[in-house]
């Protein structure tokens, strides 16, 4: 059991018998407190998504979630249901629609690098790359030399995601896009 001071971001931990994710730590150390340093850590709940800020002492005690990350692919989806298969072993894991509803918008039939986050052998939630291939569907026309500004226009994509885009990429063209921050990166 690691003591708060120990515990990184992005690692998961059990808090009043639920599993967070770790995003994000303050220290503070309190001025005239004989003692250690304070730690407020932003956690996200796992299955909900919910957050929760927490402040710990140096010495208070955590443990750590017993998580597994399976890399998967997209498999198919049934009504609310959708199906990702183990890249490795071919188990199915079954996800509702509203635990991934914002991830959705990142994946398509060809989606590689997704992770299927296990808890006590079942699947809570889903882990994405960095950046993702999509096509987009509809945008206004591309405008030649418009690569010169650096003006954007919105575009739909195979996902139903909508980004900005340069003038110069047009409807059909597949395009990175940076997972975290909705942005465009390039061409695929």
């Amino acid at each position: 059991m690691p003591k708060a001071g120990e515990i990184k971001k992005n690692s998961a931990v059990e808090y009043e018998g639920r599993a967070y994710f770790v995003k994000d730590i303050e220290r503070s150390v309190p001025q005239g407190r004989a003692g250690g340093s304070l730690y407020r850590m932003r956690m996200y709940d796992v299955v909900t998504g919910n957050k929760i800020d927490e402040t710990f002492k140096d010495s208070d005690m955590l443990n750590l979630a017993d998580l597994v990350r399976r890399p998967a692919t997209f498999s198919y989806s049934d009504g609310d249901e959708y199906v990702f298969m183990d890249s490795e072993d071919f188990t199915q894991y079954s996800l509702n629609r509203e635990s991934i509803a914002e991830e959705l918008l990142f994946i398509s039939e060809d989606t590689e690098g997704l992770m299927v986050i296990l808890v006590s052998d079942a699947p809570v939630a889903l882990a994405l790359p960095p950046t993702v291939d999509l096509e987009i569907l509809e945008t206004d026309p591309s405008i030649k030399g418009g690569s010169a500004t650096a003006r954007t226009k919105p575009a739909t994509l195979s996902t139903g995601l909508v980004i900005q885009v340069p003038e110069h990429i047009s409807t059909g063209d597949r395009i990175k896009v940076n997972v975290e921050e909705r942005r465009f990166l390039g061409r695929a």
